[in-house]
């Protein structure tokens, strides 16, 4: 089959395309005949040397894929009500820049009625992302204000959706007007401009002075200490990248006197049971959002795989406004 290999760490040129065996199911586990695959900010980390690689896992970028059951235990297939043939959306253990991609078969979701391959190889990474982090983890409730941090990010315009979809107010950060304008266009009720806004003082004035009751963090760093200045009584810190660095000092006291919560996650060390009850959360909750047309996935451009080295140019240069797709 054909793949995306990195070659040695690096930049977006060190991606190739070369020919690999076919990957062969495991116990658990079925074989995908890869339509499409998304492209997404580990991928970018792996490539540079930066995400260590599982032990278990396939040394291919590429951590969710749509397409076309064509191989898989079959008592693992019937229990979960699959058939060889049926379109699929997974999160993969890596492996996703190929022709052919194995994947935990909890970790299979069906495309989503009236959704192409493209949109469905969309879905993956950044919904099981957040709804583990801002559903589960920091327990956004309806009526409630969710602040995301890089709003037009993928995992920016799945949070805005989902928040939305589910009765919440969404403050969104971006780095410039018409990516805040792009934010309001799929839902999010305010943006504001980092570059020339405090983003504190803004959530401030626009919650009337009571603060955000979740946020979902990526940068981390200095950034945590202002998030806790604008946070509401009782709110919710959920960080799920460290793009700003590791160190963040803050005010330990705020966190006492008004009963803040900073958690975080990362996703691909978890169990495949415990992704596999996300999966299952996403058909119940979310799916049928999806294909009632409430939730719509934001695909900003595709690539063909041989175009790789252009799929993380423009990943790398954060000029896109949801998510970036490569097809075979």
């Amino acid at each position: 089959m054909q793949a995306i290999e990195i070659s040695q760490p690096g930049g977006p040129e060190v991606l190739r395309l070369v020919q690999r065996p076919e990957p062969v199911p495991r116990v658990g586990e079925l074989l995908i005949e890869v339509a499409a695959c998304g492209v997404n900010r580990p991928d970018v980390l792996q490539r540079k040397g930066l995400y260590p690689v599982p032990a278990d896992a396939s040394d291919l970028p590429g951590l969710e894929v749509a397409g076309r059951v064509v191989a898989g235990d079959a008592a693992a297939l019937a229990a979960a009500g699959f058939v060889l043939g049926d379109r699929v959306c997974a999160l993969t253990h890596g492996g996703g820049y190929a022709e052919r991609c194995t994947a935990p078969i909890g970790q299979c979701l069906p495309v989503p009625k009236g959704l192409s391959d493209v949109e469905a190889a969309s879905l993956p990474e950044t919904f099981f992302t957040v709804w583990i982090n801002v559903f589960e983890r920091a327990k956004l409730q309806a009526g409630e204000t969710l602040l995301v941090q890089g709003g037009s990010s993928g995992i920016g315009v799945t949070a805005i959706q989902l928040a939305k979809a589910f009765g919440a107010t969404v403050i969104v950060t971006v780095g410039d007007d018409a990516k805040g304008a792009a934010c309001v266009q799929l839902g999010a009720d305010h943006f504001v401009n980092y570059k020339t806004q405090d983003f504190v003082a803004e959530t401030k004035r626009l919650t009337n002075g009571r603060g955000a009751d979740v946020i979902l963090d990526m940068v981390a760093g200095p950034y945590v200490a202002r998030e806790i200045e604008c946070l509401a009584d009782d709110g919710r810190l959920s960080v799920i990248s460290i793009q700003g660095g590791t160190d963040a000092r803050f005010d330990a006291n705020a966190l006492l006197r008004r009963r803040l919560t900073i958690t975080g996650s990362t996703l691909r060390p978890r169990t495949v049971a415990y992704k596999a009850q996300i999966a299952q959360a996403l058909q119940r909750e979310v799916w049928p959002l999806i294909e009632a047309g409430r939730i719509k996935p934001a695909v900003y451009q595709t690539f063909a795989a041989a175009e790789a080295v252009q799929a993380h140019q423009l990943m790398e240069s954060s000029r896109h406004v949801g998510k970036i797709v490569m097809c075979w």
